[in-house]
């Protein structure tokens, strides 16, 4: 009997070692918002010598990059055409004007790109402090600086005095902010706002951004630290302002996308304005080192709830510095970091998102490891013409067999992975048998890894129509002939209706 006993013990041992454990996503075939794209900001710091090095966008932006980013946000500098009386960041007695952006803004329009401007501070007469200074200083008195009400009139005239001088230098912009956090008072440049303050302000005075002029410009909300909803939300429920805004925008410093972010869209949503995701940084406080691999998988998995929570784009903070994509040159960062303008890991991981996620739309899913109470592993899943792009993200130290189940059969399969801290191992291609077309498969999920899963849907005439959009009515995207969404459609690009057809289209 003990024997037997000791034999049965060995065997459930055995199962438990050796069986591998499952995680399941189940993809519906409800479409949700199309994803505008990727992308970090050009601006002083870590970003210096400002304006004179492109390299860092050469090496981010565009189908020729190994990253593929397509937005890039910008300062407007609270000057006039190019007007240097207004100090730079943390050296008040340096001056700084629009030409800083301007170098890599060229690059990344060349690419197709979209580039987007935001205000720390409007022109600093404009203010109650006198000053483009946020106010929160012993020099300053600690008076906070606002934007005078004598003085509302003149703002949006200001920001087409921006986009006059980017056109004459040769890049159109796409978009205005209002704001960079409006809640957030500081001791280097800023501008404080309340709810109502934005509101008043875009209500009463953004019919004055000139729109006609510079076709296609879109209007930005303000962009609080925590993406507080309050602000979004003032603008969206009243419709003098709600139709002058395009974009609801917001940080998450402090707050998780699911919570301040996630509510914020939800009236978004419903007027149908897009959501960016337009500063955040992850372990920008590591000290010396360089983001384990650890970190660098908490980083996809943020981007990939804000994604879950509403986003449209996503836009990361300083493209060069020792937490971002590429290296500073800083040898006390690390071997990596040694030499200056070299993709580092987090470039990578972006990577599979702007590569693949840019121009699809986001799939209703769940999964088997609930996203809000057990994020250890995260997916979601897209729609990208003929495929379906399944992403999982395994922070645990195990193996896992991943049960993908669909809404339509696929016929073929490539797998897209990132495992480890080194680039050369990052984004590793291999393909993914399929006997048969079939709506489940099981396939590998090793541990510790960022996995894209690209499958081509069989008879893509009619199984995307199985797709319906769950809204009623049918809205029209363009994208170029590589996938990227236009903001304003010309020439040959593809045509998607929400419905679920595309066809190309010559618009002039």
């Amino acid at each position: 009997m003990r024997k037997i006993f000791t034999f049965i013990l060995a065997l459930v041992a055995a199962t438990t070692v050796y069986s591998k454990a499952r995680v399941t996503i189940t993809v519906t075939n409800n479409r949700l918002q199309t994803i505008t794209g990727f992308g970090a900001a050009s601006c002083f710091g870590a970003m210096e010598p400002y304006g004179n090095d492109t390299q860092p966008v050469r090496l981010l932006y565009g189908d020729e990059s190994a990253i593929g980013l397509n937005i890039m946000r910008m300062e407007i500098s609270p000057n006039f055409e190019g007007d240097v009386k207004v100090p730079e960041w943390g050296n008040w007695d340096s001056p700084y004007d629009w030409n800083g952006s301007l170098p890599s803004a060229k690059i990344v329009k060349q690419r197709g790109g979209i580039v987007f401007g935001t205000p720390w501070s409007p022109p600093g007469e404009y203010k109650t402090n006198g000053t483009a200074q946020g106010g929160k200083s012993d020099s300053q008195g600690n008076q906070e600086g606002r934007l005078r009400t004598d003085c509302y009139d003149k703002f949006f005239p200001w920001l087409n005095t921006f986009l006059k001088w980017m056109h004459s230098k040769g890049v159109d912009v796409d978009a205005v902010s209002v704001q960079n956090e409006p809640d957030w008072w500081v001791d280097y440049s800023g501008c404080l706002y309340t709810p109502d303050e934005q509101l008043n302000l875009v209500k009463n005075y953004a019919h004055m951004l000139d729109r006609e002029t510079y076709k296609g410009v879109r209007l930005i909300s303000a962009e609080p630290l925590g993406f507080d909803p309050n602000y979004s939300n003032k603008l969206l429920n009243d419709p003098v302002a709600r139709n002058q805004v395009d974009i609801i925008a917001g940080h998450i410093y402090g707050h998780p996308p699911l919570v301040n972010l996630k509510n914020a869209a939800k009236l978004a949503k419903q007027y149908g304005k897009e959501v960016w995701m337009t500063e955040h940084s992850v372990s920008d406080n590591i000290g010396e080192r360089l983001p384990n691999w650890q970190e660098q998988l908490e980083f996809a998995e943020e981007v990939n709830e804000c994604i879950q929570a509403g986003c449209t784009g996503y836009i990361y903070w300083y493209m060069r510095a020792h937490w971002a994509f590429v290296s500073t040159g800083e040898s006390k960062y690390g071997e990596k970091n040694r030499v200056k303008n070299r993709l580092l890991p987090r470039a990578y991981v972006l990577s599979h998102f702007a590569k693949n996620v840019t121009g699809s739309t986001l799939l209703e899913s769940t999964c088997s490891f609930d996203l809000v109470t057990n994020a250890a592993i995260e997916t979601s899943a897209f729609i990208k013409g003929d495929s379906l792009i399944i992403m999982a993200i395994n922070t645990l130290e195990s193996d896992r067999d991943f049960i993908i189940k669909l809404p339509v059969s696929v016929e073929s399969g490539e797998l897209l992975l990132s495992v480890g801290n080194e680039t050369e191992e990052l984004c590793q291609k291999s393909s993914i048998e399929i006997a048969e077309p079939t709506q489940r498969l099981t396939v590998d999920l090793p541990a510790q890894c960022l996995a894209t899963y690209i499958f081509k849907i069989q008879n893509e005439e009619t199984a995307i129509k199985e797709l319906k959009q769950n809204d009623a009515a049918v809205t029209k995207t363009y994208y170029d002939l590589q996938g990227r969404r236009l903001l304003k459609p010309r020439g040959l690009c593809i045509e998607h209706s929400s419905d679920g057809t595309s066809r190309k289209v010559y618009i002039q």
